[in-house]
């Protein structure tokens, strides 16, 4: 037994260790916002903030408001209604979340500026002469921000929100269709309130998405908290400034959170015991007309036509694909995507696993606490991150100067591994809830029978649960890979000298107006992030059927 507790604390801890360096960035951030922002308050407080703060609120609730119809209505139409084309749009609606936002917002401006393609055919079609001729919608403003941001995001309610209409017993749904409920009843006053558990979780995740972005509201013009973090530390050069307004988005963030479990903190749930799928309706004729038309339009809004327009692009472009700098572009996305992959996974599996052996509040707790950083702008990682690394390379370099008179440099935040470090920290809840997942189906009869045939805690992982978690582990890295692969907040702070990804790659071209120069690069962002959807679908489709 004694022994038994020895291993135990073997593993604690390292797990302690990787939590505290986890949430180290927040801490800084703490500390950095107590320092002196000089006079530069005075310039935000009377030029800045109230815009900034007013148009982050508008745009949360824009967006919020616009993936919840979007993608409550959605995964109503495919799970519990059929009507010609049901199968395939069930799939293709989650297509939205291999695009960038800020590639998305790139294209659009591409197709809808005043000379783009859309106003041009316009003039030519109306014999317009100028934009005073007619009206047409700026997508360089907060609408077309909105517009964008729930085309791109929306798959987050509609993916959490469908799972749970699949999961819903028939018994529910047949005795309230005994009781002369009708569809559209049914879905207002049952299926809608046991599923706001779902809804108010990928809204959730699709607002931390909108607070996160840089790319798309720099180059539509929308003045958010995010975009003031960025302005202030590097235009201004106010690092406590900038940290104090990271703050202040870090607790908008929170209070966002503790609203939405305030409103239903009265509010219980269980799981239906029928496991009987429910019965779906036929719709046919018009109806079935108009959910084909409800499912295809943010389809193509979202991925068939940036998609499209991006290959256009791209086929202008074809000699991209010998540029040396895309090249490099492409290997370093690859290194920094894959380190990434590979520190979360560890750092989050040594949580989980430790957390499972102790099987105490203080680990669960610490693996909490570790994945907040998904819920941090990159931009408030970024500061958070920098401070501490930059410090222990001055140290480093100090003792090496006084004790051998050699210069270190910047051992850390002169290199890629900074970003590794902040990607790890903005990530780590994607790999620590999939192998969470993965971990609570192990039962812990496998551990007890394991012991009892003398194997140590090491043997068990090794020979036990490493097995049984591949599937879990490999979801986690994929998923990790290529969020970092798109990842441009805290990538455009952090990186090195001429050291360009992908993400940077078309975030430099753009801002140069040459945005089909980057078509090559977002094109092949994009097929990655395809890969993690169609696992994502895969996976939602099958937890629905084998339940």
């Amino acid at each position: 037994m004694k022994a038994g507790v020895g291993a135990n604390r073997l593993f604690v801890i390292p797990a302690l260790l990787v939590a505290l360096l986890l949430v180290l960035p927040l801490a800084t951030l703490i500390y950095l916002a107590a320092g002196n922002s000089g006079n530069v308050w005075a310039h935000l407080l009377a030029n800045v903030l109230p815009d900034a703060i007013s148009t982050t609120i508008l745009l949360m609730l824009g967006v919020g408001a616009g993936t919840a119809f979007i993608g409550v209505g959605a995964a109503w139409l495919t799970a519990m209604c059929r009507f010609p084309g049901r199968k395939i749009l069930q799939w293709m609606l989650v297509l939205p979340l291999a695009m960038p936002i800020y590639i998305t917002a790139y294209i659009y401006l591409e197709l809808l500026d005043y000379t783009g393609p859309v106003q041009s055919f316009l003039r030519w079609a109306f014999g317009f002469a100028s934009v005073r001729d007619y009206w047409f919608p700026d997508i360089r403003s907060l609408g077309g921000a909105v517009f964008i941001m729930t085309l791109v995001l929306y798959p987050y309610v509609f993916l959490t929100t469908r799972l749970v209409f699949l999961m819903q017993g028939a018994s529910i749904l047949e005795a309230s269709r005994s009781l002369g409920a009708g569809p559209g009843r049914m879905f207002r006053q049952i299926a809608l309130p046991l599923a706001r558990p779902a809804i108010a979780v990928g809204v959730t995740i699709a607002l931390m998405e909108s607070l996160n972005d840089i790319g798309a509201v720099e180059i539509l013009g929308v003045q958010t908290l995010t975009f003031s973090i960025y302005d202030t530390w590097l235009n201004r050069g106010s690092l406590a400034g900038a940290a104090q307004i990271a703050l202040f988005t870090l607790v908008i963030v929170i209070i966002l959170i503790a609203v939405e479990r305030f409103a239903r903190r009265h509010q219980r749930y269980s799981s239906a015991r029928d496991q009987r799928p429910p019965s779906s309706f036929k719709l046919s004729g018009i109806k079935a007309a108009l959910a084909f038309v409800a499912c295809l339009l943010p389809v193509a809004l979202g991925f068939i036509v940036p998609f499209a327009a991006l290959v256009n692009f791209s086929s202008r472009r074809l000699e991209q694909l010998f540029d040396d700098d895309l090249a490099s572009a492409t290997i370093n996305s690859v290194m920094v995507s894959s380190m990434t992959a590979l520190v979360t996974v560890i750092a989050a599996f040594s949580l989980v696993y430790v957390a499972r052996l102790s099987r105490n509040n203080t680990m669960q707790r610490a693996g909490r606490l570790a994945s907040l950083g998904y819920a941090v702008p990159g931009t408030v990682i970024a500061i958070g991150v920098l401070f501490p690394l930059a410090a222990f390379d001055n140290l480093v370099d100090g003792w090496m100067r006084s004790g051998f008179g050699v210069s270190t440099g910047l051992l850390v935040s002169g290199s890629a591994a900074i970003i590794v470090y902040a990607c790890t920290v903005r990530f780590m809840a994607l790999a620590h809830g999939s192998l969470d997942a993965g971990m609570d189906k192990i039962s812990s009869h496998l551990d007890m029978a394991a012991r009892s045939l003398g194997r140590t805690a090491g043997q068990t992982l090794r020979q036990i649960h490493l097995p049984l978690m591949a599937r879990a582990l490999a979801t986690a890295a994929l998923l990790v890979f290529v969020d970092t692969m798109k990842e441009l907040s805290a990538t455009i702070l952090l990186r090195p000298f001429d050291f360009n990804t992908l993400a940077t790659f078309v975030y430099e071209r753009a801002s140069l107006a040459v945005f089909e120069d980057a078509s090559i690069a977002a094109l092949i962002i994009i097929l990655i992030g395809m890969v993690p959807v169609v696992l994502l679908m895969g996976l939602s489709g099958q937890s629905a059927s084998t339940r």
